[in-house]
């Protein structure tokens, strides 16, 4: 019989079901232990130094900003204690990036996901929000249930007060992104009186929202989704890599706890779940490493809390290497082994990296200098005949105090030049230029009809002054010989 112009009808043989499950809200349980005050300890660090550090001051003389750490957009200059940053110095930054991929990559291979669990700002705020749930609501099974329950006016109360909570620390978070623009007393001044700039107010709301949605909302599903550190980083691993494990060969088969509290001729294990409800992203780590484990050690300090209980050896879930795992399973002798080919060569390109950034930034030339041959005309023939051209001469003075330079045209060419607003034709020109600026110059160099050889022939400029002498290479232009 044809099918054609019917519409099958459905199977039931096989129910339609969601490519994929619905994410649950984590609700991390609150534990106490080694990891967990180190945690503390390093979101305190991070967040005085966020929120401090652009208070600190640094004398550079008069006139000049007194913050240590500044980033002066209508300077166009970055400040970095005595560091001072100019706009063509950028490669700075790039070389300051690239250290912090390849200082990234060295802690990965060295202690696993550290940087994720005890310093990425994400994982801060988050464990900032999550204490803020914890005050308001309660622990985790208080949160649970509090999630699952009938809205009513008590929940409305208890959630404004989080968000009102929430929006304060996100506030403050944007707030300090700001006082890093801008001289932090007068920033903060500004903003609580309603006379920062609209791009001030605008960067707060930024920076503020995005902690406020990532931290509080967003949550696990950062580290999981969002950032693209989790998809690499088990590149970077090897068997000595130091990783949060479980030693199965102590922990299995698990089991409940037997009332007799007797584990002889079972596992350690009594699969209470501990471990998995201190995850802040709800993994079981008895299942092995994970894309979403951020290695904060939280699921430790748990065992080891239930480890005490029962009076077991603690260190079933450990912060180790797979190596020393299976040694000790093996009852072999373990051992760290920092020093590995992988180690090796991310520490040798950063030091040779850092060197070169060091060389380059304690010897690098206090001013520079660009030149531009006008375009407009090319050149001019004067009523002697002399051939007349002109260039844009730009002086970048780079100390804290004003300078005077002599220009001068390089080997016996017979020209003169002639500054705008300044000296007449004469061999030698004298250019001040004020600290910390650029001198921008409109200059004319003649030079004899018969000492210009072709129609672009080399000139070279010298600027000295102050011990220091810049050669400078441009075209003269003229006619046709």
């Amino acid at each position: 019989m044809s099918m054609i112009g019917k519409t099958p009808e459905p199977s039931t043989a096989c129910p339609s079901s969601p490519a994929y499950a619905a994410s649950a809200k984590v609700q991390p349980r609150g534990v106490k232990g080694r990891y967990r005050s180190l945690k503390w300890w390093a979101s305190a660090l991070l967040l005085a130094y966020w929120h401090l550090a652009p208070f600190i001051r640094w004398d550079r003389g008069p006139g000049a900003p007194s913050q240590a750490i500044l980033a002066d957009m209508a300077g166009r200059r970055g400040y970095f204690f005595s560091i001072e940053i100019w706009p063509q110095e950028v490669y700075f930054l790039t070389g300051l990036l690239f250290m912090a991929a390849i200082a990234l990559f060295l802690m990965t291979s060295l202690v696993g996901r550290v940087w994720c669990g005890f310093l990425c700002w994400q994982t801060v705020y988050t464990d900032l929000f999550v204490a803020v749930e914890r005050l308001v609501i309660g622990e985790r099974n208080q949160r649970i249930a509090f999630e699952r329950a009938p809205l009513s006016a008590g929940k409305l109360a208890k959630k404004a007060v989080v968000n009102a909570l929430w929006l304060a620390i996100a506030g403050a978070c944007g707030i300090g992104f700001t006082l890093y623009f801008g001289d932090a007393f007068e920033q903060l001044r500004d903003i609580f009186t309603g006379q920062a700039s609209t791009a001030t107010y605008g960067a707060i709301a930024v920076v503020g929202g995005l902690c406020f949605l990532l931290a509080g909302y967003a949550r696990e599903q950062v580290c999981i989704y969002m950032c693209p550190y989790a998809r690499f980083q088990s590149a970077m691993f090897d068997e000595h890599s130091l990783i949060i494990s479980y030693e199965a060969w102590r922990g299995e088969a698990r089991g409940p706890a037997p009332a007799d509290r007797d584990f002889s001729g079972r596992g350690h294990c009594v699969d209470c779940l501990a471990c998995v409800q201190a995850c802040p992203t709800g993994i079981d780590i008895r299942n092995g490493n994970q894309l979403a484990c951020i290695g904060c050690g939280l699921c430790i300090d748990a065992c080891n809390q239930v480890m005490d209980r029962f009076k077991l050896p603690r260190g079933l879930v450990s912060y180790d290497s797979s190596a020393n795992l299976a040694a000790r399973g093996e009852n072999r002798q373990g051992g760290l082994r920092l020093l590995r080919p992988r180690t090796l060569a991310y520490g040798g390109i950063l030091a040779l990296v850092a060197a070169v950034m060091l060389f380059r930034l304690t010897t690098r030339p206090d001013v520079d200098v660009n030149v531009l041959h006008e375009r407009s005309p090319l050149f001019v023939q004067m009523s002697d005949g002399s051939i007349r051209n002109g260039y844009a001469y730009k002086v970048l003075n780079m100390k804290g105090e004003d300078r005077s330079f002599t220009l001068r045209l390089d080997g016996e060419t017979g020209g003169t030049i002639s500054v705008v607003g300044g000296a007449s034709d004469a061999a030698s020109a004298e250019l001040r230029v004020p600290r910390d600026s650029v001198g921008d110059f409109r200059l004319y160099v003649t030079l004899p009809a018969d000492k210009v050889a072709s129609r672009k022939m080399p000139l070279v400029f010298v600027l000295s002054g102050q011990g220091r002498e810049v050669r400078t290479e441009t075209l003269f232009a003229g006619p046709e010989k």
